[in-house]
């Protein structure tokens, strides 16, 4: 009789002739399987994965280059219109917004591109990074950020202009330092000597400096062909700013319910109080630590000291990195008053002056982006999750998104795409997403001025 207790409990184990895994919270340490083995594999993957991921971005949104009037700092056409597509049987977005979350939800007419997007390859995830920056960093620094496995999704001209300007607190006078480069380990003394201080010097180093990462270190579980030294904080957030590579937040389980995440801007960071994705984080150094302790290693610090996980001083290296995160500062906002934050009447236009009005009004926007910097360093719950039921897209689960940080809006035209994940590629299909969210009933032409009045911001 015991014998048979035994067996029963066993049989669980060895179902269809296979032991069945237990989901765990940490990764496997040991590879068993050969690195050729696993590029070969990988590598055979890599199209139909990319061509996958295509179609879902092809289903979602109208991924045309429609080139707007309005640039960047450094001349790149921001992307115009509204991309995401309406859901068959809606004529318009005036539509669908007059019904109900519960209407909505029932019939299944949210729109998928305002659903959460999946990483590339989302039961893999880790950094992937667009082909231009990959590009320069071999050029420059030669360290090649290619993967075997994968390959960046969006069309480059949804992605900021790279590389990004640099603008700094301490001498505004000096307007974009970067001088229209990549700011590397090859140029980095160079532009910045004289300009800052030691220690900002030294935290700047820091910044450009590669260390070992996920899926780019010296060992034979990584995605890069050749060993890699890693990859630094700039190699993201380049020149401060964002180039838009995305991976997973590392912080929450399983995989399939991790988000994406698009890498947010570094500018403005001295005026904030809230850090990583969960915002868990209260201060640059706290973010600036946990950046190479957990989310290198996707949160997993069991695997970052096998990768080699780089342990910062918090007393002089994590100090002396964020010293010169907190002078980077947002872009010029020439039409924009020095004591609110709020347009100059004498040189705004008529829809810029409109659309402030909706965006202090009926749109509701300054509940949360209420201050100078266009947001309140709160986290709020906008519980989309109201509009749609749990699915499965390309291996991530469209759970909660739960409480997000309210981003800063001030030069937000610089930073597409938008929201944590990336999903919306415009500022026109940001304006409609939080139109139907909030239910605020904005009208086509007042939806119009308020995207005039975030371009100048």
């Amino acid at each position: 009789m015991k014998k048979l207790y035994l067996i029963i409990l066993c049989l669980p184990l060895f179902a269809h002739g296979q032991k069945s895994e237990k989901v765990s919270s940490y990764m496997k340490v040991d590879q068993t399987e050969k690195f050729d083995s696993v590029v070969k594999r990988m590598s055979k993957e890599k199209k139909p994965l990319a061509k996958k991921q295509r179609a879902l971005l092809q289903e979602r949104y109208d991924l045309s280059n429609k080139a707007s009037k309005t640039k960047m700092f450094r001349g790149k056409p921001i992307q115009e219109g509204i991309r995401v597509k309406l859901p068959k049987g809606v004529k318009s977005w005036e539509e669908l917004a007059e019904m109900s979350p519960e209407e909505i939800k029932k019939k299944g007419l949210f729109p998928k591109g305002f659903l959460p997007l999946p990483h590339p390859n989302h039961a893999e995830g880790g950094m992937v990074f667009p082909q231009f920056h990959i590009n320069k960093i071999k050029e420059q620094d030669n360290r090649d950020l290619t993967r075997f496995d994968l390959e960046f999704d969006l069309p480059d001209h949804f992605l900021p202009e790279f590389p990004p300007a640099i603008f700094l607190t301490t001498r505004k006078d000096l307007g974009d330092v970067s001088q229209g480069q990549v700011v590397t380990q090859a140029n980095f003394f160079q532009l910045f000597n004289g300009i800052l201080t030691p220690k900002q010097l030294t935290g700047l180093r820091l910044l450009v400096t590669p260390f070992p990462q996920q899926q780019f270190n010296a060992t034979d579980d990584r995605r890069s062909l050749k060993a890699s030294q890693g990859v630094t904080c700039f190699d993201c957030h380049v020149n401060g700013h964002t180039n838009a590579t995305t991976h997973l937040v590392g912080d929450i389980r399983p995989q399939e319910f991790r988000n994406r995440i698009d890498t947010p801007t570094l500018r403005g960071v001295n005026q904030q109080r809230l850090f990583g994705s969960q915002r868990a984080l209260k201060t640059i150094e706290d973010f600036t630590e946990f950046e190479q302790r957990g989310a290198y290693f996707d949160g997993d610090t069991v695997i970052g000291i096998k990768k080699g996980i780089n342990i910062l001083d918090r007393g002089s290296q994590v100090h002396d990195m964020s010293e010169f995160q907190a002078i980077l500062d947002f872009p010029p906002a020439p039409k924009l008053n020095v004591v609110d934050g709020k347009l100059d009447p004498s040189k705004a236009t008529e829809a810029e002056l409109r659309g402030q009005e909706i965006f202090f009004g009926k749109g509701q926007c300054f509940q949360c982006h209420n201050t100078a910097i266009y947001s309140d360093n709160l986290m709020h719950d906008l519980r989309a999750e109201r509009f749609y039921d749990l699915q499965n897209i390309n291996g991530r689960v469209t759970k909660a998104d739960g409480p997000i940080k309210t981003f800063p809006l001030r030069g937000i035209k610089e930073s597409p795409p938008y929201l944590h994940d990336g999903r919306l590629l415009t500022l026109e299909d940001t304006v409609e997403y939080f139109n139907l969210i909030l239910g605020t009933k904005l009208t086509k032409n007042e939806k119009q001025d308020l995207v005039e009045f975030l371009k100048v911001l």
